[in-house]
């Protein structure tokens, strides 16, 4: 849980960063320098011999998913919306995950979804004071696209990796973030010509290739390895309070801070439904 922890305060900037530097831009460019940025630094790591021709292509299509289709329409969606509202319309991705774990396994596990539910509703409180409600609904349907493929995606790595317990996380990392560049340069051939970016925007997608995809993901997806499916759907919400806050005080955008404390709570009381139903479930 710490590092789901850890990677969810990586995080939390990332919105307000994103709407700042680069809403304007292609997001194609964008996910595929991220990702790229990424790749180079943990594809040194990758052990081929070790993970097979058919785990890379397995891996390389998780990737694809789980960060590829992800960013692309998460950053498409800052056209539509502001930092704050981004990240609480991501506040549906535990019941995602919950609900795509148990059809996956064929059974219910009722404290994951109870709690899922409940960080849920903690979230839903900074929805009901904090966002506008004229929001196009593209935006809103782009991020729950985003929110559907990063689910889906960090549970098949989860299973993958479960099954090869030999393998470590950093020696597969590589080959998801390779992955993921992969629908971002399709989509290149849209608009084949580079954006123009000033040196904050080449700041920003330094950081969040090193640091937010780079660092952020490998601990998200070492965490998830670890974590019962109760506590990583919860968790999946940590970035909506965090990256909320972020955006209000770092970033100048306005909300109230009573609905983000309550969510704070609600999301508290949640993780600890999630860890009481972890062991019967597992």
């Amino acid at each position: 849980m710490p590092a789901l922890l850890l990677a969810s305060l990586i995080w939390a900037c990332s919105f307000g960063l994103i709407k700042r530097h680069l809403a304007g831009v292609d997001p194609a460019w964008v996910t595929a320098v991220r990702l790229g940025l990424a790749t180079l630094v943990f594809l040194p790591f990758v052990r081929l011999r070790a993970v097979g021709w058919g785990g890379a292509a397995a891996l390389a299509g998780i990737g694809a998913l789980q960060f590829g289709v992800m960013y692309v329409l998460y950053l498409e969606s800052f056209r539509h919306l502001r930092a704050h509202e981004v990240a609480l319309f991501t506040l549906t991705t535990p019941l995602l995950v919950t609900l795509l774990a148990d059809l996956r396994e064929r059974r219910l596990r009722p404290w994951a979804l109870v709690a899922s539910l409940l960080a849920i509703a903690g979230a839903a409180l900074l929805v009901h004071r904090a966002a506008d409600f004229a929001l196009t609904l593209r935006g809103v349907l782009l991020v729950q696209g985003a929110n559907l493929a990063f689910a889906a995606g960090q549970l098949a790595y989860r299973g993958w990796s479960r099954a090869r317990p030999a393998l470590p996380d950093h020696g597969a990392m590589g080959l998801l973030y390779f992955g993921g560049t992969l629908p971002a340069l399709l989509l290149i051939t849209r608009q084949p010509i580079p954006p123009r970016l000033d040196g904050a925007q080449w700041l920003t997608l330094a950081y969040l290739g090193l640091v937010a995809s780079g660092l952020g993901f490998y601990l998200w997806n070492a965490g998830a390895r670890r974590t019962g499916t109760g506590t990583l759907a919860v968790l999946n919400n940590a970035k909506v309070p965090l990256g909320v806050a972020a955006s209000l005080l770092l970033f100048g955008e306005t909300a109230e801070l009573g609905p983000l404390l309550l969510s704070v709570l609600a999301l508290t009381v949640a993780v600890l439904l999630a860890e009481r139903g972890r062991q019967p479930a597992a």
